[in-house]
């Protein structure tokens, strides 16, 4: 398929996805490596889309604004390490409980990504798990 046959899913927003992989499966992968990420550690929006091999940091975003209450959604971070704009203090709480290193910089706290980054072993992860 050539990239200028992808279609956009209007009903997923910015969501992009090849015919092959549907938007219901994107979704639940996205939130199955979300709920995968141990207590105290962190994924970049890049990180998950990566490990997925579809989609980007914008779409891994589209998917947790959307659907991403349930799980550990303060464990998907930017990549400077940066707190959520809108749910940073509830964010930091979370980071405080489960022991993520943070750092403080000249933009306020961040997530320490040297230390708190986490990749998992095996990937990439099947989208039709």
């Amino acid at each position: 398929m050539s990239p200028d046959s992808r279609r956009t899913r209007p009903d997923l927003g910015r969501v992009r996805q090849t015919e092959d992989v549907d938007r219901e499966a994107y979704v639940e992968a996205v939130l199955r490596v979300v709920e995968r990420i141990p207590p105290g550690r962190v994924m970049s929006y890049g990180a998950i889309a990566d490990l997925l091999g579809q989609g980007g940091p914008r779409q891994v975003g589209t998917v947790m604004a959307r659907y991403g209450g349930p799980v550990p959604w303060w464990r998907v971070v930017r990549a400077d390490g940066s707190l959520p704009r809108s749910h940073g203090q509830r964010a930091l709480a979370h980071y405080r409980a489960e022991g993520t290193p943070t750092r403080d910089g000249p933009g306020g706290v961040r997530v320490d990504m040297r230390s708190a980054h986490w990749f998992p072993a095996s990937h990439p992860v099947d989208l039709s798990e």
